[in-house]
């Protein structure tokens, strides 16, 4: 855990670095995966929450993709009037620590779904569909050959 102490002047001081810091260096220590805690120097009141949320906030003025929506947010300060409150930071905490948890293999899906040719992934996703009987289907890849067609071209012969 990293600890710094904020001032009244907004300057950051990193107590087990004895030095002044900026709030991108706060940043870059979460980033190199350290908890942080961030102490008002005037009355001891811990802002470390307030610092996170002006860390997400310069994030997305700078240009990065946010994270949460305008829908998210909105949700979320609806449950501070409810009693979910408490319900709802335990969910949001667990469903990150388990997308933690599984991080390597959502990468690994989502490099190989940028890797797929979209018409080939349509195919491959009618092809499942149609093997497990959606909708008692009569979808045919286009891939493959089936005998009991019919050459459009090909005139009927007329008797």
């Amino acid at each position: 855990m990293r600890n710094y102490k904020k001032y009244p002047n907004r300057r950051l001081y990193d107590l087990d670095n004895s030095k002044y810091v900026t709030i991108d260096d706060v940043r870059q220590s979460l980033l190199c995966g350290d908890s942080i805690q961030v102490i008002e120097s005037s009355d001891g009141k811990d802002i470390t929450r307030a610092v996170l949320l002006q860390i997400l906030s310069e994030q997305e003025e700078e240009g990065h993709e946010a994270v949460l929506t305008n829908r998210a947010i909105e949700q979320i300060i609806r449950f501070y009037d409810q009693r979910f409150g408490r319900f709802v930071s335990s969910y949001i905490e667990q469903s990150m620590l388990l997308f933690l948890e599984h991080q390597d293999q959502y990468r690994e899906q989502m490099r190989n779904l940028t890797n797929l040719n979209p018409m080939n992934a349509m195919r491959q996703a009618m092809d499942m569909w149609a093997s497990a009987g959606g909708q008692n289907s009569t979808w045919e890849s286009p891939n493959k050959e089936s005998p009991n067609k019919e050459d459009p071209n090909k005139q009927k012969d007329e008797d």
